[in-house]
């Protein structure tokens, strides 16, 4: 029997990436015995501002260099995609890769907000999700009105890696050591952290295609 390679879809605009992504990453890799993370790039994200957002190859290149010796694979296939809305994006996911089996990796923060993104419900629908505790937000996630709905569907850590073939809905929360590093504070401390990440278009490490900036904005 062929077994599908297990993969965590973390999305996010890593603007830029840091370690605090690395160690997160590497520790949902273990906790859900997954085969890779995939750090899929978000061209643009409308609930964030856009000013400080840097050029998308700057961003690709930064994640590149926090993901380098790990089973991390960075990508900016909505691009490619052409698709607009986190929901479209794990449908055409879905479609293209019917391999693998995917789940979708968010922190507490997004979930205190999930109920804002398109479909959100069509997205727990499409595949398992991950929720990662992150100080300071997990009041306002158990509080929200998508965690009411989710809740039903949560497993605990143990069925969840061990059973068989995924289904969704299903929610499961990792706890994780707080880990106080942010985008934020890094380019508060550094404003032109992005002059150091120039040069050729990186090449995407999923669909194996250069990389160009350009001005797309991906919704959640």
């Amino acid at each position: 029997m062929h077994v599908r390679r297990r993969i965590g879809l973390l999305g996010g605009s890593f603007n830029p990436a840091h370690g605090g992504h690395r160690r997160i990453s590497l520790f949902v890799l273990r906790a859900l015995a997954l085969d890779e993370i995939w750090w899929m790039v978000s061209p643009g994200n409308p609930l964030k501002p856009k000013a400080g957002m840097a050029p998308l190859d700057a961003r690709v290149r930064s994640a590149m260099d926090q993901a380098r010796r790990a089973p991390i694979r960075v990508t900016a296939i909505e691009r490619e995609l052409g698709t607009r809305y986190t929901v479209d994006t794990l449908g055409a996911m879905g479609r293209r890769y019917p391999r693998y089996e995917f789940v979708w990796l968010m922190g507490a923060d997004n979930l205190a907000q999930f109920h804002r993104w398109k479909d959100w419900r069509g997205i727990a629908r499409r595949m398992p999700i991950a929720v990662i505790a992150r100080p300071g937000y997990d009041a306002g996630a158990i509080a929200s009105p998508a965690m009411a709905w989710l809740r039903r569907f949560s497993v605990p850590l143990s069925s969840f890696v061990n059973r068989g073939e995924w289904s969704a809905p299903a929610l499961v929360i990792l706890r994780f050591d707080p880990d106080e590093r942010s985008a934020t504070a890094i380019r508060r401390a550094d404003p032109d952290w992005a002059a150091r990440y120039t040069g050729p278009p990186p090449r995407d490490q999923v669909t194996h295609r250069m990389i160009l900036s350009g001005e797309e904005t991906t919704a959640p």
